[in-house]
Order: C-alpha cells, then sequence, then structure tokens
C-alpha cells in the first residue's frame, strides 16, 4: 500500500491550482501566434486592389527568405509548446489518484482532461507546419521564375534613345535620385528599379516610349465618355444652396443673395430659353473652386463680412453659381483643399504626380489663389488640363503678364500672371480688355410699377456716400468737398463699427452703421446721390445706385492711377490707366446717371451737386448687368469657347491661296470679302472682323471703339500676314517676326512690319509711339459687349 504524504498532496494540489492559469497563458499565446500567423500569411497572398502598387507581390516575393524565416520560427514555438503541455498533462494524471479525497473542498482545483487538448495543439502545430512547407514551395517558385524573367528583362529595363522621347533618359536619371522624394511615386508603384522607373514614366506620365513587354491594352484603355445629356433651364434653386454649404459668413452672404434672386434668375431663364428656340445645349459637368475662401489661403474675407468688408468677389461668385445651375449644369463646389483633392482624384503625396483618373469635369471655375493650389497638387496633369481651367479674375491679366518667358524677360512679371494660359481663359468683373472675357455679375432688375414707385418716393436732397470701412473716410480733403455737399443735402454714412462713432465719419454725417443688403437697397432707392470717395475701385455697388434710381457722382484722376504710380495696382497684371473711380461707369454709361468730376477743383464739385439736384433720372440698368445678360454671355462661353481643341494659328508670313480680306469702299479699313469662305470653327464668326490701323501710340482697345467696335484677340492670326499690310496699301520695306506683345505693327521710322511670333502675346492691350498697331475689331450687341450680333 502506498502512502501519501498530506503535505505533498498539498503541494501538488498548489501546483495545480497555479499551473491552471499558466495552461490558459499558453492557450493564449498559441492563439494569438496563429492569427499573427494567418494575418501575415494573408497579406502575402491576398489579391491586389486597386489602389495597391502595381509591385506589391514581386516586393513581397523578393522578401520570401525573410517570410520563411518568420515560418520556421512559428513552427518551432508550436513544438516547444506542445512538450511543455505534454509535461503539465503527466503531472496532472499523476495527481489524478488523489483527487477523489479532496473533491469536495478543491471543487476550485479542477481541470479539463489533458488528451483533448493536445489532440487540438498537436494538430494546429502540424497544420502550421504543412503551411511552412507548402509556401516555402511557392517562395522557392516564385524566386526561380522571377530570376529567369529578370535575366530575360535586364536589357529591355535600360533607358531607350528614342527621338520621339527625348527627355526618356534625363527623366530617368531624375528618378533614380529623387524617386523617394514624394511618396505618390511608391503609389504609382516605383520601388527603386530600373523597370519601375520606366513604366511609371512610359504609362503614368509621358516621357518614355512603352516597354514591349508590359501588357499594353490595360494601361490604354480609356474609360468610356460618359453619354451627353441635354442641359434643361432649373428654376428653383433650392439645390444649389445645398450644393453651396454653410460654416462661413461668406457662404451664408452669397446664399442670402441668391435667394434673394431666385425669382429673377427663374424668369431669365424663360426669357433665354425662348430666345434660343430648340438649340440643344450639351450638360457640362463643372467644378468651382473657390480659392480664396479656403483656410490654406488664409479666407480673409469671411472675418471681415459682417465689418464692411468688400463684398464685389463674394457678390460676383454667387451670380456665377446661380447662372451655371439655372443653365442646368452639373455642379461640384468646393472650399476646401481637401475637397479639391479628393474631387481631382489627387495621389498622395506632395503633388508631383499626374491625377489617379482622368479629370470628370469638363471646366472648372477658381480664382488665382485656386490656380495655385490646383498647379500645387495636380503635377503634369495641371499642363494637360488648363486649357479647360476659367480663372475669375477682378482686374484683369494682360498678355503680356500672362507670357512666362516673355515677362520676365521685359518686366512684367509680377505676382499673380506668367500662367501661360489663352487669355480668354481669364474672365473679368467688369470689360476691362477684350483680352480677357467679361463675366461680370447681376443686379436687381425692377419691373415699371417698382421704378415708378421709386421715382416717386425720392429725396431731392439726400446723398449716401459710397463705403462701408471706416478708412475709406481718410481721404485727405474729403472734409472740403463733404462741407460744399453738405449746404446742399443730408448725406449719410454706412459705416461699419463697433462700439462707437468712427472717428473719420464727420458728425453730419446720418451713418446707419453696416445694413443687410436689403435695407441698404431701400436707404438707395429714397436718395437722390451715391458719391464715391476715389475707392474702392470697380465694385458692384454703383451700378446698384443707379439701377435704383441714384445719381453716381466719381472723381476724375489726373494723372490716371496704375501699377507705377499707386499701391493698390502695383503687382496686378495689368497696365491699365483708370481715370475715375469707376471707369465701366464713366465710359458705358455716363449721364446722366453718371457725373465725373475733379474733387479739387471746389467750383467743379459744386456745379455738379447743382446740376445733379435738378436731373431727372430714371433707373438704369445695363442688359450685360441683368440675370439674363449674364445668362446669355456664359451660354455663349460654354458652347463656344474651346480652348483644348482650338486650332493654332498659321505660322507668321504664310499666305492663304486666296486673301479673305478686301479693302473697304472707303480705302479706311479691312473687310471680310462676301466670297471668302469662313475659317471653320472661328469665334466670334470671322466675318464681323474689320481691321485698322492704329494712329501711333494708340492700343488696339481705344482704335476700335473710336470706330464704335470691339477689339476682338481671336481674329489676330487672320492679320498676322504680309497679305493684310499689302491689302491695307502699307509700304513695308521688310517683315520681322518677334515675340511682341504689339505686334502686328507697323513701324514709321524704319518702314518696317512686325509679325507676332508667339500667338499667347496677341493683344489688344498696350501702345507705343512707335508702332502704329494692326487691329482686328468686331461688331457687337446692344447692351452686351462681350459678343458680337450673331455670337449668341
Amino acid at each position: 500500500m502506498i502512502t501519501v504524504n498530506p503535505d505533498g498532496k498539498i503541494m501538488v494540489r498548489r501546483c495545480l491550482v497555479t499551473l491552471r492559469p499558466f495552461r490558459l497563458f499558453v492557450l493564449g499565446i498559441g492563439f494569438f501566434s496563429l492569427c499573427f500567423l494567418m494575418t501575415s500569411l494573408g497579406g502575402q497572398f491576398s489579391a491586389r486592389r486597386p489602389g495597391d502598387s502595381p509591385f506589391t507581390i514581386r516586393t513581397e516575393v523578393m522578401g520570401g527568405p525573410e517570410s520563411r524565416g518568420v515560418l520556421r520560427k512559428m513552427s518551432d514555438l508550436l513544438e516547444l509548446m506542445v512538450k511543455r503541455m505534454d509535461t503539465l498533462a503527466r503531472l496532472e494524471n499523476s495527481s489524478e489518484l488523489h483527487r477523489a479525497a479532496g473533491e469536495g473542498r478543491f471543487a476550485l482545483d479542477r481541470l479539463p482532461a489533458g488528451p483533448g487538448l493536445m489532440e487540438r495543439i498537436q494538430a494546429i502545430a502540424q497544420n502550421v507546419s504543412d503551411i511552412a512547407v507548402k509556401v516555402d514551395q511557392i517562395l522557392r517558385h516564385s524566386l526561380l521564375l522571377h530570376s529567369k524573367v529578370s535575366e530575360g528583362r535586364r536589357d529591355q529595363c535600360d533607358a531607350p534613345s528614342d527621338p520621339k522621347f527625348p527627355d526618356c533618359s534625363g527623366k530617368v536619371e531624375w528618378m533614380r535620385a529623387r524617386w523617394t522624394s514624394d511618396p505618390c511615386y511608391a503609389f504609382f508603384g516605383v520601388d527603386g528599379t530600373e523597370c519601375s522607373f520606366l513604366i511609371y514614366l512610359s504609362e503614368v506620365e509621358w516621357f518614355c516610349p512603352p516597354l514591349p513587354w508590359r501588357n499594353q491594352t490595360a494601361t490604354r484603355r480609356a474609360p468610356k465618355p460618359l453619354p451627353k445629356v441635354q442641359a434643361v433651364f432649373r428654376s428653383n434653386l433650392s439645390h444649389l444652396l445645398e450644393l453651396m454649404g454653410s460654416g462661413k459668413e461668406s457662404l451664408i452672404f452669397m446664399k442670402k443673395r441668391t435667394k434673394r434672386f431666385t425669382a429673377q434668375w427663374a424668369l431669365a431663364a424663360q426669357r433665354l430659353a425662348q430666345k434660343l428656340g430648340g438649340v440643344r445645349r450639351d450638360q457640362k459637368q463643372i467644378l468651382v473652386h473657390i480659392g480664396f475662401l479656403t483656410e490654406e489661403s488664409g479666407d480673409v474675407f469671411s472675418p471681415r463680412v459682417l465689418k464692411g468688408g468688400p463684398l464685389g468677389e463674394m457678390v460676383q461668385w454667387a451670380d456665377i453659381l446661380a447662372a451655371l445651375y439655372v443653365l442646368g449644369h452639373g455642379l461640384r463646389i468646393t472650399v476646401s483643399l481637401k475637397e479639391l483633392q479628393s474631387n481631382l482624384g489627387v495621389p498622395p503625396g506632395r503633388g508631383n504626380c499626374p491625377l489617379t483618373m482622368p479629370l470628370p469635369f469638363d471646366l472648372i471655375y477658381t480664382d488665382y489663389h485656386g490656380l495655385q493650389q490646383m498647379k500645387q497638387h495636380m503635377g503634369l496633369s495641371f499642363r494637360k488640363y488648363r486649357c479647360r481651367i476659367r480663372v475669375i479674375d477682378t482686374f484683369g491679366t494682360e498678355p503680356a503678364y500672362n507670357h512666362e518667358e516673355y515677362a520676365t524677360l521685359h518686366g512684367y512679371r509680377t505676382n499673380w500672371g506668367y500662367w501661360n494660359l489663352n487669355p480668354k481663359q481669364f474672365m473679368t468683373m467688369f470689360p476691362h480688355t477684350p483680352d480677357n472675357s467679361f463675366m461680370g455679375f447681376v443686379s436687381e432688375e425692377l419691373n415699371e410699377t417698382e421704378k415708378q414707385l421709386i421715382k416717386d418716393g425720392k429725396a431731392s436732397k439726400m446723398a449716401v456716400v459710397y463705403g462701408k470701412e471706416a478708412n475709406i473716410w481718410k481721404l485727405q480733403g474729403k472734409e472740403k468737398f463733404l462741407s460744399i455737399l453738405n449746404k446742399y443735402m443730408e448725406i449719410h454714412g454706412t459705416v461699419y463699427y463697433e462700439s462707437q462713432r468712427p472717428p473719420e465719419v464727420p458728425a453730419f454725417v446720418k451713418n446707419h452703421g453696416l445694413l443687410p443688403q436689403p435695407e441698404f437697397q431701400q436707404l438707395l432707392r429714397k436718395a437722390k446721390l451715391f458719391i464715391g470717395f476715389g475707392f474702392p475701385y470697380e465694385g458692384p455697388a454703383p451700378l446698384e445706385a443707379i439701377a435704383n434710381g441714384c445719381v453716381f457722382l466719381q472723381s476724375r484722376f489726373s494723372p490716371p492711377h496704375s501699377s507705377l504710380n499707386h499701391e493698390f495696382f502695383r503687382g496686378k497684371p495689368t497696365s491699365r490707366e483708370v481715370f475715375s473711380q469707376h471707369p465701366y461707369a464713366e465710359n458705358f454709361i455716363g449721364k446722366p446717371h453718371v457725373w465725373t468730376v475733379d474733387y479739387n477743383n471746389s467750383e467743379e464739385f459744386e456745379a455738379a451737386i447743382q446740376a445733379i439736384m435738378t436731373t431727372q433720372v430714371d433707373p438704369y440698368l445695363p442688359y450685360e448687368y441683368t440675370c439674363e445678360g449674364m445668362l446669355e454671355r456664359i451660354h455663349a462661353y460654354i458652347q463656344h469657347q474651346d480652348f483644348c481643341a482650338a486650332p493654332g494659328p498659321a505660322p507668321p508670313g504664310t499666305r492663304a491661296p486666296q486673301s479673305p480680306f478686301i479693302l473697304a469702299p472707303n480705302a479706311t479699313h479691312l473687310e471680310w470679302a462676301r466670297n471668302a469662305s469662313l475659317a471653320p470653327g472661328a469665334w466670334p464668326p470671322a466675318h464681323s472682323l474689320r481691321a485698322w490701323l492704329a494712329a501711333a501710340g494708340r492700343a488696339c482697345t481705344d482704335a476700335c471703339l473710336d470706330h464704335g467696335l470691339i477689339c476682338e484677340p481671336s481674329f489676330f492670326p487672320f492679320l498676322n500676314s504680309q497679305d493684310a499690310f499689302q491689302k491695307l496699301q502699307v509700304p513695308c520695306d521688310g517683315i520681322e517676326s518677334e515675340m511682341n506683345h504689339l505686334y502686328p505693327a507697323f513701324a514709321q521710322p524704319g518702314q518696317e512690319c512686325f509679325l507676332q511670333k508667339e500667338p499667347l502675346l496677341f493683344s489688344c492691350a498696350g501702345s507705343s509711339t512707335k508702332y502704329r498697331r494692326l487691329c482686328p475689331c468686331r461688331d457687337f450687341r446692344k447692351g452686351q459687349v462681350a459678343l458680337c450680333q450673331d455670337c449668341l
């Protein structure tokens, strides 16, 4: 009979109690190891996702020895676990003889039977061992296959010498040195090997020829274009208000304005639809990115909306969004860089790589801030798609500033120019120069009943000052002309202030503070006069005042303001000289609605006030600033402006078999011959062309206006030939072709004729006393200077 030491029994039982959590811990380790193993192997053999690198599988196969080592360690770990669990099981079995006596007292010591657990662990270990063997075989086979393929393609991964791809070798050298400088290269599969460089440079970019051993059908397959959908005019703008978003004061202001003009947009759409009849309009997919509202650009406007800051840009953007939406086009609106990147398909990284997909938008409307953001994040795709961009540019960009090389060489380089776009891609608030496209905005249009009510309710001795910010009232000498005005009229202001009256506002001015737009409109409907201090330049408020029956009085600038003598214009991409606060109001509207006088001349100023008090004017709004006028203009641009497919002009000096020009009967200018064939695809239609030789020192913009016409830069290529000078009977002793924004032109001192070498430099703006410029002009629709008679 075997005797058992009671102390020994207790010790065994304590060991079992101690070993129980250890067994659970070991089991947990085994389970965790198995999960880790399966995850690791799953990553090795999972199907490659669309966004993964095309070199992922090859890279992981190259890491085969490391993978086999991990498998061996896992197998060894499981074998060690089996041995220890076997020892534990034997120890547990030897104590079974002594369990019965203490069954009641040590119920918590019960443990599950060891053999079942052991069988499971052994089965797992065997499975892992089998997997290790199979993976090892697969990896060996893959390495052998990769080795053979590499030997067969090693000579095909050298940079090819192909005259059609002269930059290939240089780009490969750059990739060798810099491929890690941007994570986007790895995103597209570059892994540091020569083959990956060539594949990227031939299939993602286009600097190298396609590799013959690559599957070209996959890389060349372009997505099918979406079926064209006809654009339908919209009258309900509620969905547009949702698209505009919220959270910024600037967006709230824009949405309120859009909502207030809903009825006028609907009526304008109805009128334009009747005018166009059955003209088919394809719906365009349009991205609108308002760059100056992004946090990355500082969003300086939003905080100033409620403090009298400039609202002209937001007025224009609100109206652009409304016009595009009412015309029936598909819109996507972004006011953040993250949204822009998402909509464009920008790859992860620093912006050096092209987009991951074809651009899904037919047109992109943005500003200079957005243009800069796109260039930074679109890589080479920016160059490919920039012809689809339309830049909302308040003050305009002249060709001399737009052409990067020319601007750099001739002192026209500024912070805002040098984009090498077609100058017509810049869209302005007012028709500053025909080199750009006039976009504009809208003012409220009144019906006859409303006009009569305004006339009846006018206070003949009430003036409102143009200026919401206090610093505008700091104009030197303002007290002098305001005191003169105060003798005849009660003066009202709408100057922002927080806690006390702005010190710059004289005591005799009745300041209403910053007014919401509807209340400001009501103030204008009562006032007789709207007076400007000289700043801000060319805002929407004067047109709103004139539309509400006010006379606009403004200061004449002598000398004219420009980038040469005024800080505000310094750095802007234009040489334009501004002769008054609002040149459009002075030149296109004029008296009796607009009076421009010298504020430094007290007699002239007082005489103007006296004359205005006795002048009766009706509310007036130019057609191009009505909702219908803006819809008409943007419709024409979308239908006819195509800067991606426009054919380039004939080389300078070439002569067509039959000249399309004839000398006008009075021998003063050229006209398009009636029997001449029209230039295919030309817009405006070429038959509207009239060409004059301007006087020395006269810009083409002014020369055309002298004849009641508009300069049309798209006609320059037709005149850029010796034939045009001959038809005008200009004695050219020699013909030269150069880059100059004043050409084509005739230099009188040397009797030389100069042709334009660079199409992007054709410009209506610019003059020199040395040259008589050859100027293309066209007619225009009444109240719509942007469009010719047959342009709609």
